[in-house]
């Protein structure tokens, strides 16, 4: 194999780590209102986001009243964030 084949294997191998956003512990994300995009539901009580910076991370539910079941993939939330748990969320995508 040439120079060029390995060379262009090598940055094919690369593109799924370069194109991956990166994940963050939810306790480092200062408290405050955020708008994310769902990826997926993980269960009643976790998501799993994506920021508006790009970062992806997987939330709590910080209340026994907040309850995501209703929740879908690729809807827009805008949720408030204390300690890294979800207090409260609105849906912003119309069903």
């Amino acid at each position: 194999m040439n120079r060029t084949g390995i060379l262009i294997a090598l940055m094919l191998g690369c593109l799924p780590l370069g194109a991956r956003a990166s994940m963050v512990d939810p306790t480092s994300i200062p408290d405050g209102t955020y708008t994310v995009k769902v990826e997926r539901v993980v269960d009643a009580k976790h998501l799993q986001v994506v920021m508006d910076n790009g970062n992806e991370a997987t939330l709590v539910a910080g209340r026994a009243t907040v309850d995501f079941s209703k929740v879908q993939a690729n809807d827009q939330l805008k949720l408030s964030l204390i300690k890294g748990t979800v207090m409260v969320y609105a849906d912003l995508t119309s069903h």
